[in-house]
């Protein structure tokens, strides 16, 4: 809901037409949220094993000195 509209204009606009016998309770409403995206989306993938990492950078670091030798041949 956007904060610069008016709660009952929103509610009469968006909620009533979809659920006619909706209300609201005023003694829970709050000025603000948080959307916590962590909470409801996050998936662990757990990290790479060692071995794999460690023959990215050895490939990695292969790469790096082919490049230096053609600048610097």
């Amino acid at each position: 809901m956007p904060l610069k509209e008016d709660v009952e204009t929103y509610f009469k606009r968006e909620v009533l037409p979809h659920v006619p016998d909706a209300w609201i309770d005023h003694a829970k409403t709050k000025v603000g949220y948080e959307i916590p995206l962590n909470r409801h989306f996050y998936r662990y993938e757990p990290p790479r094993p060692l071995a794999v990492i460690e023959a990215d950078i050895k490939r990695l670091e292969g790469e790096i000195v082919a490049l230096l030798k053609e600048v610097t041949a």
